[in-house]
């Protein structure tokens, strides 16, 4: 069986949530026999095909990009021979490039999409470019909604609830480097250990302005590891309120992210809009026994950190709310750790890449006609 996913950025150019599922999703069909491409955009000179042990990632030259809709004139042949190649195509959305590809070529191959999230900020490109997008959706054979909370909460999702199927995100361990005691000694010296953790690109709606709000006047240690355009601003805010104990690590290796989660007390995602989906940061904290906290978005941030069982879920942009999850965090240490220990079996219950992986086969079968 071969496959072909489409989305606007992979890696190694970036390092997002979106990516690590797609390679997560890519990583458990190649051990089931899957054979997978990656069809993505790129602004180096980098090499034009990528052979990585999830995919063979082909890359072509973004050429203009708006409103974060990556376009490429190669991408259009390129897109066209791969397609013919594919036994099936895994879109991922948002991306409204990929939504015209689909529907000027037309391939024969099925086709589904993993509808990631809604768009929320571009309101009036979201309304010119609305009627593209429910062609797109009204002609692939099956929608993905990676929780059930999203799927009732998306008024797009809502259209095509009768083809939509709910498969939540996992991460597997085993994928993930696990970091020496040399890496991990080295980190304790530069942050400490038992700080809260966010870990993600720098974005607007992750609402870190509110973490670093909720931090100040504090003695509660922050760790901020990851990179995107807000990293600037909120380094400047937090300068300027004396927020301390706040570090930024910038871009993080893989082997660091591992001591990260090794060092951390808990992790933190304070995200302020719907463009947070799921959060993958909050996988991999339950997956390394760590209490979470987390907003009430509507969305799958709740599915995967329940309030009460696994952590903290409060209001979004409500500093003192922040504020009192993580000093009760911090006073109440041996509670925390209990909240860890409770999301690490609600991953291996619901959150495992093997049981993502076994869905999407699944659902990749029942689409060629093979189950």
């Amino acid at each position: 069986m071969r496959v072909l996913h489409v989305y606007k950025t992979y890696f190694p150019e970036t390092q997002g949530g979106l990516e690590e599922v797609i390679r997560q999703i890519a990583l458990e069909t190649t051990a089931r026999g899957v054979t997978n491409r990656i069809l993505t955009l790129a602004a180096d000179g980098g090499p034009t095909t990528i052979d990585r042990p999830e995919a063979r990632v082909v890359r072509c030259h973004r050429d203009a990009e708006i409103a974060s809709n990556g376009l490429s004139m190669q991408a259009l042949p390129r897109f066209r021979g791969h397609a013919q190649w594919a036994d099936l195509i895994h879109y991922h959305h948002p991306w409204p490039f990929a939504d015209l590809l689909h529907c000027l070529f037309r391939p024969s191959a099925p086709a589904l999409v993993t509808y990631h999230s809604d768009i929320v900020r571009q309101r009036r490109l979201f309304a010119l470019y609305r009627p593209l997008m429910h062609r797109f959706l009204a002609r692939v054979d099956r929608v993905v909604a990676t929780s059930g909370n999203y799927a009732a909460s998306s008024q797009v999702l809502q259209r095509y609830h009768q083809k939509t199927e709910i498969i939540p995100i996992g991460v597997d361990s085993a994928s993930q480097p696990t970091a020496t005691s040399a890496e991990i000694a080295a980190m304790r010296a530069r942050v400490g250990s038992g700080f809260f953790l966010f870990i993600g690109v720098l974005r607007s709606y992750k609402g870190l302005d509110t973490l670093v709000d909720a931090a100040t006047g504090t003695d509660v240690p922050v760790v901020i590891a990851g990179d995107g355009p807000e990293r600037d601003a909120l380094q400047r805010r937090a300068n300027a309120a004396g927020s301390g104990r706040v570090h930024f690590l910038g871009r993080v290796s893989d082997s660091e992210r591992s001591a990260l989660f090794a060092l951390a007390g808990a992790v933190v995602l304070p995200s302020n809009a719907r463009s947070e989906a799921y959060g993958v940061a909050l996988v991999e904290g339950a997956m390394n026994a760590r209490a979470l906290i987390s907003t009430e978005l509507g969305t799958g941030t709740t599915f995967v950190n329940r309030d009460g069982e696994t952590g903290r879920v409060v209001a979004p942009n409500d500093v003192h709310a922040l504020r009192a999850a993580l000093e009760e965090f911090a006073n109440h240490p041996e509670r925390t750790r209990a909240l860890g220990v409770a999301a690490r079996e609600r991953y291996e219950r619901l959150l495992t890449a093997d049981r993502m992986g076994s869905a999407y086969m699944a659902l990749y079968e029942r689409l060629l006609g093979i189950a």
